[in-house]
């Protein structure tokens, strides 16, 4: 099966204290690379006001996971869990072409 390259880029709720992100973050990463994604990089972006309002909030800080897979288990899981998480805002995953 073909290694495909992904970026994932989600928003995390800007009020969530550094300790509680950081193990958000450690979380996430883990779920990748526990169904057999390589991360490249795992980095914070920035902290950004929103073009509209999500779940109360016109900020979020941004952080981006750049990885390749041969299957879709890590991205389907990451989506998956991502979603039923209150700390996570939005999640946008892109395949890479580069």
């Amino acid at each position: 099966m073909e290694t495909s390259k992904y970026e994932i880029t989600y928003i995390i709720r800007p009020d969530l204290e550094d300790a509680a992100k950081t193990a958000l973050v450690e979380k996430f990463d883990k779920i990748l690379t526990d169904n057999n994604a390589d991360i490249i990089d795992s980095k914070d972006w920035q902290k950004r006001r929103l073009a509209f309002e999500i779940k109360g909030y016109n900020e979020g800080l941004y952080h981006i996971v750049n990885l390749t897979t041969d299957n879709n288990e890590a991205l389907t899981e990451f989506d998956r869990i991502a979603k039923y998480s209150s700390d996570i805002l939005r999640v946008m995953i892109v395949n890479r072409e580069d």
